[in-house]
């Protein structure tokens, strides 16, 4: 056992994160919240900002209700904080009680944006632009009214733009994505 900071950690801790170990940390809601927070976060957190703000959201008032700052603070305390410092996702420093990104929180946070909890990923959204673009190319060829009114080249024209688009976006949000805002410093 090695004192880092103040807390008390494993000598030979993981370096390297299984996608197993990946997908269990997500499965839970308040470690998925924690990653956020420390993202947009400038430094340490302490836990005790930490439930505050997963509290907030999962009221759904500002400031949440006592009980639900409690109990979101124990879990913290006793399950996610020290789960994810075992897995190197954060550092926690128990005797400071301050959590900050941990050597593997970048490479769970590519797959927070590649794997979204809710809604489509970047890659469902743009197959679902060419399917578009697809059909509309197809609708116009074979004269469905009103789409045959605007030429298949046309309607090819925008779909590629629409994906072109999409993904110079895509590229340009990176440069502030959740990745590059959970890694170690």
């Amino acid at each position: 056992m090695s004192h880092v900071r103040g807390s008390c950690r494993r000598e030979g801790r993981q370096s390297d994160i299984g996608e197993a170990e990946i997908h269990d940390v997500l499965r839970n809601g308040r470690r998925r919240m924690v990653l956020e927070h420390l993202g947009d976060a400038s430094g340490a957190v302490s836990a005790r900002d930490l439930s505050e703000a997963i509290a907030a959201r999962e009221a759904g008032s500002d400031p949440p209700p006592r009980d639900v700052r409690r109990s979101v603070y124990i879990s913290l305390q006793q399950t996610h904080l020290p789960k994810l410092d075992d897995l190197d996702v954060v550092d926690y420093d128990e005797d400071e009680r301050e959590v900050r990104p941990g050597a593997n929180a970048a490479e769970v946070g590519v797959y927070m944006e590649v794997v979204p909890q809710y809604g489509l990923s970047f890659a469902e959204f743009h197959a679902g632009l060419a399917v578009l673009g697809g059909l509309l190319v197809a609708a116009a060829s074979v004269g469905v009214p009103v789409l045959s009114s605007v030429s298949a080249a046309v309607w090819a024209l925008a779909a590629f733009v629409a994906v072109a688009a999409s993904g110079l976006y895509r590229a340009y949000s990176q440069r502030s994505s959740l990745v590059h805002r959970l890694r170690s410093p």
